[in-house]
């Protein structure tokens, strides 16, 4: 009887779903239409949660802003991948009052301290802001992309073999993305520069976001290559892989991943070489300290250069410091201009978060504008990690973020040191390579706000902390199964 109860209610469920569903399609009202998928994906999250995060990594190359199925919203928002997001985080919330099955581990760590501390400022600053919804709706979206890529993905990470998983269900939807775009240069001609910068749309915003996540993950599959648990046809096709991604790299004609992947090489050659961290330390604020000193004389210098972009690699490269004639150079120095006399004007709580696109107008000088120029808020960010925040939230906003990268390299270097694990060598080096990538990066552009990045940037730091967790654990087993011994 039981039995034959369920079978008449799963019957009696569906044969009412279709009738409703029939009625409001006919009513041209789609969405009732979901709640089988709402359901499915509810399900998954609650019986496997490692499987919904990956399934989320795979989507975030291929998710689409809102605007663009419906046009005119007043936000925006990248489907699916943020709905499902903001679902992970109802779900964190959830843990924390009721289930706390949370490694304590991942909250005692310096970075998701550091990181904490990040947030909790940003909220603050969200509260103090000048556009208050604005701000608040920047911090949520900032939240899930933590809570998500970063806290979730550490206790995926806590079996090796996902971190494998997570590189691989990004890097495969990532390759539908450059077979894409692609596809549609090749219509045009692969020399045309200017056709590059929009091929990759909507997918990615522009070519450099694109750029910056091949950028990322290239590292990673040449680190591939040398894992001695890999087969030999895993290794060829990470091999493929590291090809395309080459391929695609130098067709997106971007300066920027170019020259983070030039910085991020010295990086790998100091931490192969095992120099401690405070020289690491020493050699980049001497950097920034004669940059600083020297700066009327390098200016003055820049200014000469006159090489726009090409398609041609060597004058490619030379036009990254033309800052005379490239209008998208000059734009980035208008809009760190603005974001610094913003700052001035308001140094401790700055304008909130998520405000410098609709407030930094006003602080633009004549002189400095470039024809590509705006006062509508709708191109773009301060393109930069370090100065947006400090507009928008301050000092100790920045700070605090700058806290975050100098921490994870610090553990990264330190663990690489540490180690005796030859895998958890190749995988933290190539991970702290693919970061150094995105911090230089994030000196000419700002991609954190879209899943894109996200996924990647707080992904690469999971795995830094995971393995740093893992390692110390390791050493604290081999230390009492020692004093067992004795």
């Amino acid at each position: 009887m039981p039995e034959r109860k369920s079978i008449l209610w799963v019957y009696g469920l569906s044969a009412l779903f279709i009738a409703l569903n029939a009625y409001f399609i006919a009513t041209e009202r789609y969405l009732f239409s979901l709640i089988p998928f709402v359901l499915l994906i509810i399900l998954i999250a609650i019986f496997s949660l490692d499987k919904l995060i990956l399934g989320i990594v795979f989507f975030t190359p291929l998710s689409l802003p809102l605007y663009e199925l419906m046009p005119g919203l007043d936000f925006n928002m990248f489907l699916p991948t943020e709905p499902l997001l903001f679902g992970v985080l109802l779900i964190f919330i959830f843990k924390l009052i009721i289930d706390r099955t949370f490694d304590k581990k991942i909250f005692y760590h310096p970075i998701t301290i550091l990181i904490g501390i990040n947030l909790l400022w940003m909220f603050f600053t969200s509260l103090t802001s000048t556009m208050t919804i604005v701000s608040l709706k920047f911090f949520l979206s900032r939240l899930w992309f933590v809570i998500g890529f970063y806290i979730f993905a550490i206790q995926l990470f806590k079996n090796k073999l996902n971190i494998g998983k997570y590189f691989w269900f990004y890097t495969f939807s990532l390759i539908i993305v450059i077979t894409y775009t692609l596809t549609r240069q090749s219509h045009y001609g692969f020399l045309d520069q200017e056709v590059a910068n929009y091929m990759v749309n909507p997918l990615y915003n522009d070519h450099t976001a694109y750029a910056a996540a091949l950028a990322m993950i290239l590292p990673v599959m040449i680190g591939l290559l040398f894992l001695k648990n890999y087969s030999y046809w895993q290794r060829i096709a990470a091999f493929v892989v590291t090809i395309i991604l080459i391929i695609a790299l130098v067709f997106s004609y971007t300066r920027a991943a170019w020259l983070s992947l030039a910085v991020a090489f010295v990086m790998f050659l100091l931490v192969i070489l095992k120099i401690k961290f405070r020289t690491f330390a020493i050699i980049v604020v001497s950097s920034v300290v004669i940059l600083l000193l020297f700066w009327t004389q390098v200016y003055m210098k820049l200014e000469k250069n006159r090489q726009d972009a090409s398609s041609n690699f060597s004058e490619q490269l030379q036009s990254v410091t033309n800052i005379s004639t490239d209008a998208s150079n000059r734009e980035r120095l208008n809009r760190w201009s603005s974001a610094i006399r913003m700052f001035r004007e308001k140094p401790v709580l700055g304008w909130g978060p998520g405000t410098y696109m609709f407030k930094y107008a006003p602080y633009q000088f004549s002189y400095e504008r470039t024809e590509i120029s705006t006062n509508s808020g709708d191109l773009g960010n301060a393109h930069s990690e370090y100065l947006g925040p400090l507009a928008e939230s301050g000092l100790f906003g920045s700070l605090s973020f700058l806290a975050v990268v100098i921490a994870s390299i610090y553990y990264a270097m330190r663990l690489y040191r540490n180690t005796k694990d030859k895998n958890t060598k190749i995988i933290i080096l190539s991970v702290l390579i693919g970061l150094v990538t995105y911090y230089v990066h994030g000196i000419l552009n700002n991609f954190l706000d879209t899943d894109k990045l996200s996924a990647l940037f707080w992904g690469f730091t999971a795995i830094i902390v995971a393995l740093d967790i893992a390692e110390k654990q390791n050493a604290k087993e081999l230390e009492s199964k020692e004093e067992e011994k004795k």
